[in-house]
């Protein structure tokens, strides 16, 4: 697979980190995401841990952008509470980040700065869930 460059959104890892730092108390809340829509819109959102589970700010952030509209995500971004900056998202939600937004980027760290990644390149070989749906012919 071919790697390609993408901008940072730094607007966008500031929107993240803004919420994490004001919205993110104690250990239910602990994770913000910021997504860019297509419109430029940000949206923001926390995660919801629970012993049981719970879903991360990925998830959260796609119910909460589609209770405003917005449902053509282009770029997205973790950022953990106190100050431990840019998280890339866990298996699971780079699973449904590809399932509902196949063209989407991601903003990442991995020690040396953020970059930006298709979603494609954090879960290469991926089950493509669109597959099960083409009617048989």
């Amino acid at each position: 697979m071919t790697t390609q460059i993408h901008p940072v959104d730094h607007e966008l890892v500031q929107a993240a980190a803004q919420v994490a730092r004001v919205r993110c108390r104690g250990e239910n809340h602990t994770m913000a995401a910021a997504a860019r829509v297509r419109d430029g819109r940000i949206v923001t959102a926390v995660n919801a841990y629970h012993f049981t589970g719970g879903p991360c700010a990925e998830l959260v952030l796609i119910g909460a952008a589609a209770a405003q509209g917005a449902y053509e995500l282009e770029t997205v971004v973790a950022v953990g509470d106190r100050d431990r900056g840019v998280v890339p998202p866990c298996g699971r939600c780079r699973q449904v980040l590809l399932d509902y937004f196949p063209a989407l980027k991601v903003i990442v760290d991995e020690g040396e700065g953020p970059r930006t990644v298709h979603i494609a390149e954090l879960l290469p070989a991926g089950y493509v869930w669109a597959d099960h749906q083409l009617e048989a012919e």
